[in-house]
């Protein structure tokens, strides 16, 4: 992995030599702005500092060491002495936060040490094993696989992680750059979150597709009234989804809220009459009747309209799978794989605020490949939907109430 800090007057600058220097690929660790102090502050204008960090174009490796391997068998037996939640003070830099979780890391890998009748071991110089550095490392690696695992990260991709990480492991290695090199490497792998994007001369045909519940008519809504209000784009609405009627009111009454057309469809034929009515609007959000990942005949329906509408070379054809956050792994995995012949999809998670645990970001992206897109985590319109945060997941795998 390799890091690296950039600076400039504006964000925008910095991330533009980052991607300059480390590649398209790079992913932001962290941005933070450099005021200058004493008397230089009159001559010099604030700098914003960006950290960036890509892949080395070499293989790690994605087996732990035996050490580690070790450490990482042995967890399950362990459980009882590093289980556990980690609590943090909200903070605002990014470092003081990764500062924070490693304290209370360490503080919860001290007070787990205890013999077996159940009291504290006094430990002195004398009863110091030889490797405790190594020995601590070991432990602290079991308390974040720990904690990854309670945050339901698939075993698989912990594992994953840990092993990426072995190389730059020594017995001098500080618990701090340890936590450090889990977080980097989480970020890096969740990557930059796809978003739609408005060019000249060109419109996109959005379709959003997905099981039943999950969100998708209040999704559309809240990102219609965005790119509506915020960045004066024509916006325009279609609807599959008439086998809910409630679904069609509620979209038709977003739709008057914010003053734009919408269609309801019932054929492929309507919906193509609706796409070129719409072609001089520069965004057009079809919603897709929600689809058991059971029933494939069904979800074949979708990818009818999908695959065959007719579309000009002007138009862009984007598709999104809406997911909800708290659905199971295992469903979400089925439902992947229904959806998977879809081309270039991108993925919005729903209803953040209906679990504690974000494992299923890091797993959908690392089992798709497919980018993240959005997240949503509310019924308010326009206001409960983001664009995914990499540093925030990752601070929230590692234990950050925040």
């Amino acid at each position: 992995m390799i890091i690296k800090k950039f600076q400039a007057s504006t964000e925008a600058e910095a991330i533009i030599k980052a991607k300059e220097e480390l590649g398209s690929g790079a992913v932001v660790l962290n941005i933070k702005t450099i005021k200058h102090r004493g008397i230089s502050r009159l001559f010099k204008k604030d700098v914003v500092e960006v950290t960036a960090a890509v892949e080395e174009m070499k293989n790690t490796g994605s087996i732990p060491t035996k050490s580690i391997n070790v450490a990482v068998n042995d967890l399950y037996q362990s459980q009882s002495l590093y289980g556990g939640g980690i609590q943090n003070e909200k903070a605002s830099a990014i470092e003081e936060k990764l500062n924070s979780l490693q304290s209370m890391l360490e503080s919860r890998m001290k007070a787990a040490v205890y013999d077996d009748a159940g009291v504290k071991e006094e430990r002195t110089e004398k009863n110091k094993p030889a490797d405790e550095e190594e020995s601590t490392n070991i432990k602290f690696i079991k308390l974040i696989y720990n904690q990854l695992i309670d945050n339901e990260v698939d075993e698989k991709y912990v594992n994953q992680i840990i092993g990426e990480i072995q190389s730059s492991i020594k017995r001098e290695t500080s618990v701090d750059s340890i936590l450090a090199a889990v977080y980097q490497k989480i970020i890096l792998k969740i990557g930059q979150p796809k978003t739609i994007e408005l060019n000249d001369g060109e419109r996109k045909l959005v379709f959003f597709v997905g099981p039943t519940g999950v969100g998708k008519t209040t999704t559309i809504a809240k990102l219609a009234s965005y790119y509506k209000l915020e960045q004066n784009a024509r916006v325009a609405l279609i609807t599959c989804d008439t086998f809910r009627i409630a679904a069609v009111e509620q979209l038709r009454t977003y739709a008057g809220i914010l003053d734009v057309p919408l269609q309801v469809i019932y054929t492929i034929e309507e919906l193509n009459q609706a796409i070129e009515a719409y072609r001089d609007y520069d965004l057009v959000f079809v919603d897709t009747a929600g689809r058991s990942h059971k029933n494939s005949e069904q979800c074949d329906e979708v990818m009818h309209l999908i695959n065959d509408c007719r579309t000009d070379e002007n138009t862009g054809k984007e598709i999104y799978l809406v997911l909800s956050a708290a659905t199971k792994y295992k469903d979400l995995i089925k439902i992947s794989e229904v959806f998977c012949p879809m081309n270039n999809y991108n993925i919005i998670f729903t209803k953040l605020d209906e679990t504690t645990c974000l494992g299923n970001i890091l797993n959908m992206k690392l089992r798709t490949g497919v980018d993240v897109s959005y997240v949503t985590s509310g019924q308010v319109v326009p206001d409960d939907i983001g664009i995914l945060d990499p540093q925030k997941v990752a601070r929230s795998l590692l234990g950050s109430n925040e």
